[in-house]
Formats: C-alpha cells, structure tokens, sequence
C-alpha cells in the first residue's frame, strides 16, 4: 500500500512536467505534419496544434512585420518592439475549439485591436476586417463592429508568456467571445474593407459569426 500511495505521490508530481512535454512534443511534430493526424492524439486537456500550410517560417524580432492598410487614412507597419511598446491589456478566458476541446482559464494579453484601428484612422466606406497571416494561407474576417470590441487582442503573450512559434507567435489574433478558429495564428496582415471577406474555414462551410454557443451547430457554454 505504501508503495502504491508513492507512485501516486509521483504521478502527481511529475504530470505537469509530462503535460507539457505531451504538449511541446506535439506543437513541435504539428509544424512537420501536413496531414493534421497530430491533432487526433490525446492531449490531456491541453492544446491541440492546426496549421493548413505543409509548413511555415519563423519569425522574430528581427524580422517580424505587421501591416495594416486597407480603407485607412494612415497606413501602418509595426515591428514586434512597436507592438510591445503600446499600452497591453490581460484577459484570462476559456479557449474553446469548434471541435469540442476546451482549455479553461488561459491568460492572453497584448494590444487591443481597437487602439490599433483607432491610430490607422478607420475611413467611413470600412465595414469589416480581414486577416492574413505569414504561413501563407490562413486568413480571417471580423465586422468593424466586431473587431472593435474590448475583447479583441493583437496578442503577444499566452498564459503569462512570449507566444511561441507553435501557438502562432510571436503575433496572433485573439478573439475572446469565438471559437477558436478565429484567432488566427501567425498574424501578419490587417485589412480595412468594404465587407466581410470569408476565411479560410468559412470558405470550407465553418460559420462566419463564431460565436461560443451561438453558432456552427454547437450548444457549448459560452466563454
């Protein structure tokens, strides 16, 4: 019984250092696996890792642009240090992936995109934004009204961290109140335009409203 009772005080102790090895082992064979099955094993309440592209380039501060452009009066580039410089907001929520996977109370934080939008001077004719990103193929779309919202980040940081190449870093997209398939990963492009551009997954049939518990034909709780 003793030993029993110290295997489980070992197992205790060493699960969230095997987590995240499970975790960075994944992210890692996520960046080599064009076929996604990386994203059917077991990841024990953690993360699971998508890109649609075979494969997609590191970014640094050396290297890593941000543009926004697009129906504004002040077109704009941003480095990483740009980025980091501007006043940061924290929010900690659920992620909820429209696939069922959850991982609840994740902190995120960086520049809300409202101030982003505000300094590029929104022009009247924009009614929607759109996002592209540096692997090439990924792309999104939020309404004007939508991507102002308090809940909105350019993140740089998850669960109090630089984000990493494999969660979409060193920028990503973080829409709070959505499924996760709107925060796009490697983001790179901010378009000002006319109307909602549908993205990668709602060129697939995936809801372009993506709401937590209000769309694609799911109930979840909301975030």
């Amino acid at each position: 019984m003793l030993g029993m009772l110290g295997l489980g005080a070992l197992g205790v102790a060493t699960a969230p250092t095997l987590q995240r090895g499970l975790e960075s082992f994944l992210g890692g064979a996520a960046d080599k696996d064009p076929t996604g099955l990386t994203g059917l094993l077991p990841n024990g309440g953690g993360f699971r890792y998508y890109s649609v592209a075979s494969s997609v380039p590191h970014k640094n501060e050396d290297n890593y642009r941000l543009k926004i452009d697009g129906l504004v009066d002040h077109p704009a580039t941003y480095t990483l240090a740009d980025l980091r410089a501007l006043p940061q907001t924290r929010m900690v929520r659920d992620v909820q992936c429209v696939t069922g996977w959850r991982v609840p109370d994740t902190p995120f934080e960086g520049v809300r995109l409202s101030q982003l939008l505000d300094a590029a001077g929104v022009r009247s004719s924009a009614g929607a934004v759109r996002f592209t990103c540096f692997d090439g193929a990924y792309s999104e779309s939020l309404t004007l009204a939508q991507a102002r919202r308090a809940d909105v980040l350019v993140a740089l940081r998850m669960q109090d961290k630089d984000l990493n190449h494999s969660h979409g870093g060193p920028v990503r997209l973080y829409v709070a109140p959505m499924y996760f398939y709107k925060s796009a990963k490697w983001l790179s492009g901010i378009t000002l335009t006319s109307d909602v551009r549908p993205g990668y997954w709602e060129d697939r049939g995936y809801d372009v409203d993506a709401w937590v518990g209000r769309s694609n034909g799911r109930d979840d709780d909301a975030t």
